[in-house]
């Protein structure tokens, strides 16, 4: 099985930004960023398929950008506010499922927006 592994994970000041990335050994139908706060529901973030139709939440609409080079997805992430605080998972789907409902998940990489 594959392994999704997300790096670029880290702290920084509001205002501030990361890019985190998702390197994977094979393509997918769509791959995604996914994100989960202490005591919250994880939440969709962004998603891109595989014709490059990108899906994004509006809580990161202006802010963050999905991209992808061949089977690396990254997640720019600009203008960063202390509630963008989270651990962030990658997440593919495999053809024939739905960016929404990934088959494989990476381990997750923190990140911490401080005020």
């Amino acid at each position: 099985q594959d392994q999704l592994v997300e790096s670029g994970g880290g702290s920084v000041q509001a205002g501030g930004s990361l890019r985190l990335s998702c390197s994977s050994s094979r393509s997918y139908y769509c791959m995604g960023w996914f994100r989960q706060a202490p005591g919250k529901e994880r939440e969709r973030v962004a998603t891109m398929r595989t014709d490059g139709i990108r899906n994004y939440a509006d809580f990161v609409k202006g802010r963050f950008t999905a991209s992808k080079d061949k089977n690396t997805l990254y997640l720019q992430m600009n203008s960063l506010k202390p509630e963008d605080t989270a651990m962030y998972y990658c997440a593919a789907s495999d053809w024939g499922g739905s960016c929404d409902s990934p088959d494989f998940w990476g381990q997750g990489t923190q990140v911490t927006v401080s005020s």
